[in-house]
């Protein structure tokens, strides 16, 4: 595995972040970290003009990991995961930290000082994830119309018989002989007191109903130790 070489860009937001945070001593604090060969600050870090200087100075450079310490993610990573591939790196090679809503959103009444201590940590570990990031591959997967329900109690089979309802194939395992849970030795529920049996009974009985007819629903009993092996688009 190559050495890595990360570049650190510190953005200001247009104020959003600079206004609470010292972003030029968050930028000297950390270029002195192991791997880190670059740093720099910038207004919009987000803009076209500034996703070029990020795509230059990986040439420049030779960088093999970036983090952007900006906004959050959910706003901007992808967008600047094009950014970096489009300069000829894999784009899992990139690293988001968060220092606007967790860091100078969070604390706009509080002392200048500490937000950009705290935003400095938060930028440090960015670099220390950033040194173990490894490169990933999107692959594309059909995804399986099916549902694994883990515990067979009132919520498990009222999730059961709506999603076997709508189509999909419902696998529910439950650790003990019977599904029922908590709620079949219950008396009265809250909030209404009904007696807990005519509500689980019925919905017990349609379970079994379901298995038997249409078999859009397993039950798998007794399963405390099953092993199950599976990935995100199995079920």
């Amino acid at each position: 595995m190559e050495e890595p070489r990360i570049g650190v860009f510190i953005c200001r937001c247009g104020g959003n972040i600079s206004n609470w945070v010292d972003v030029e001593a968050v930028a000297e604090a950390v270029k002195g970290e192991e791997n880190v060969v670059f740093t720099t600050v910038d207004t919009y870090m987000c803009s076209a003009p500034s996703q070029k200087m990020i795509q230059d100075k990986i040439k420049e450079y030779n960088l093999n990991r970036v983090v952007v310490a900006s906004c959050s993610p959910k706003v901007h990573e992808a967008t600047f995961r094009r950014c970096v591939a489009e300069a000829g790196l894999n784009p899992y090679y990139f690293e988001h930290v968060n220092i606007r809503e967790q860091c100078s959103w969070a604390h706009m009444k509080d002392d200048i000082k500490e937000n950009t201590r705290k935003a400095i940590d938060h930028v440090r570990g960015g670099i220390f994830r950033a040194r173990y990031l490894e490169p990933l591959e999107e692959r594309r997967e059909k995804a399986h119309k099916s549902v694994l329900i883990i515990g067979g109690g009132i919520a498990g089979i009222s999730a059961a018989l709506t999603l076997a309802d709508s189509g999909y194939q419902v696998h529910m395992v439950e650790k003990e002989p019977t599904i029922g849970g908590h709620m079949a030795m219950y008396g009265r529920v809250f909030p209404t007191m009904d007696c807990a049996q005519c509500i689980l009974t019925p919905r017990m009985a349609d379970c079994a109903v379901i298995q038997t007819s249409n078999f859009t629903l397993t039950l798998r009993l007794w399963r405390q130790q099953a092993l199950l092996e599976t990935f995100v688009l199995k079920f």
